[in-house]
């Protein structure tokens, strides 16, 4: 059964400010109301999110992951898949969070730079694996046809996929359904497609862009048939993402511990599947 982990790109004031004794509540009340699993990268805030995430994260049995080739430059960042960088990054990440192990490491969006991830970073990877520097490794991306072909050609042990199995998008399925064949762990993020499977009212986003208007109306008839059965759309959001049954972990970010909360409401809300359906088809 999927448990829903906390994504901390909000730690690194990618969607805007938020200060270090928020993003400290944030965690903390996270792991006090039960999420095991915390998502951050070098790229969210320039390592500013995992230095957050390490010292406001207790000690627990809580699964680690971040993510390599996105290097930390002159203040900057750019993409660099070979294998020094690789290693270089999660040394440098093991530094920030604190700790001498990490429980899995993604490569970070490679869309440009496939052959150089599977010939250069993976293997390096295999090897920090192989030292029990990282428990399990695999891909994050924001499109499942890359994904797919790593799943395919590659030991990959977990696939974290943003934004291509929603109830808007369903376009991962196949990469879904590929890794359950395959034995291969999926963790979803962006479940609702940058704010608009939670209120789609004109204006909202849908993927980092103005929603068109096609998606936007789809939007708030599955809206309206969610409040007609007494569901909030978010929540059920929440349950579509985790009904798969290759998906072990839903990801979903917070700028506040009060939000924190209210995912951990709407994820344990149980929504009957024939609703699901019902909004999969408006």
């Amino acid at each position: 059964m999927a448990d829903l982990g906390l994504g901390t790109a909000g730690l690194g004031n990618v969607f805007g400010e938020v200060g270090a004794e928020a993003a400290a509540e944030i965690v903390t009340a996270a792991a006090g109301a039960g999420v095991r699993s915390f998502d951050t990268a070098p790229y969210y805030g320039f390592g500013l999110a995992e230095r957050r995430l390490g010292r406001a994260l207790p000690a627990g049995p809580f699964v680690v992951s971040t993510k390599v080739g996105r290097t930390l430059t002159g203040g900057g960042c750019h993409f660099d898949f070979s294998a020094a960088a690789v290693r270089r990054g999660i040394e440098g990440s093991l530094d920030r969070l604190g700790r001498d192990r990490v429980d899995v490491v993604y490569l970070h969006d490679p869309d440009d730079h496939e052959e150089q991830a599977a010939t250069e970073a993976w293997p390096e990877l295999c090897r920090l694996r192989d030292e029990g520097v990282v428990s399990a490794i695999g891909v994050g991306m924001n499109q499942w046809q890359m994904p797919a072909r790593f799943v395919e050609r590659l030991d990959v042990d977990v696939v974290l996929l943003a934004g291509r199995y929603t109830l808007l998008d369903r376009g991962g399925e196949r990469l879904l359904d590929l890794c359950g064949e395959r034995g291969v762990d999926v963790v979803l993020g962006g479940v609702f497609n940058s704010g608009l499977l939670i209120d789609p009212r004109p204006g909202a986003w849908f993927d980092y862009a103005p929603a068109p208007a096609d998606l936007l109306a789809r939007a708030q008839r599955m809206r309206d048939a969610a409040a007609s059965a007494g569901y909030e759309l978010a929540a059920c959001a929440l349950a579509f993402a985790a009904a798969h049954p290759a998906v072990t972990s839903v990801l979903v970010g917070a700028t506040s511990a009060g939000q924190v909360r209210a995912n951990l409401d709407a994820f344990r809300r149980e929504v009957p599947p024939e609703l699901l359906s019902r909004l999969v088809s408006c």
